[in-house]
């Protein structure tokens, strides 16, 4: 039995790590383009409490904390050094569209609503409309063709002269069509 040279051994292993190395570079670039063609689906997120402007106008002076806490929720924001302050902060997160953020802040003096303040809220059906609509991006390809494209497009599209029909000279071929006949038939 010949006995392998080291040499050898050396040179095979390093031409299999050299192979192994090529494949996975090459499956790196198949991963990538794989990756630019799919996109993923994003959720959107409307992340905090959502308060309408229905909600805020419900709102006066004089109201107990348990019946701020009915009609707005559970703040998501408290804290044991403002023990007088609500904040009710929430946020839609679309794909494609900025974020927006809106904060309502009350204010409490014992037991009792003082004061509330805060960013404009949406009304029920705008807040519902936002999250509906989807913004569309609409590609619109480049419609620019040279002037020997163009050519070659109307040469491939007039008919070619047939080798059966001989053409006198002094007579030209009937001009194309301009009138088309309509493809659904009249209503009766």
């Amino acid at each position: 039995m010949p006995s392998t040279s080291p040499r050898l051994l050396r040179t095979s292993i390093v031409l299999a790590l050299c192979a192994a190395a090529a494949g996975c570079g090459s499956m790196d670039g198949v991963s990538r383009r794989i990756a630019s063609a799919v996109t993923p689906y994003k959720v959107e997120v409307v992340q905090g409490n959502f308060v309408s402007r229905e909600q805020v106008e419900q709102l006066k002076p004089g109201m107990s904390r348990q019946q701020v806490r009915d009609l707005l929720g559970t703040p998501l924001v408290t804290s044991l050094f403002h023990d007088d302050r609500w904040d009710y902060v929430f946020t839609l997160k679309r794909d494609g569209v900025q974020e927006q953020p809106r904060r309502l802040t009350v204010f409490f003096s014992g037991e009792a609503l003082q004061r509330f303040e805060g960013d404009t809220m949406p009304s029920e059906s705008e807040f519902v409309a936002a999250i509906g609509s989807k913004p569309r991006e609409v590609r619109q390809p480049a419609l620019q063709a040279s002037e020997e494209q163009l050519q070659r497009a109307t040469a491939a599209t007039r008919p070619a002269a047939s080798p059966q029909a001989p053409t006198t000279s002094g007579s030209a071929a009937p001009p194309p069509a301009t009138s088309y006949p309509p493809l659904e038939t009249p209503a009766r």
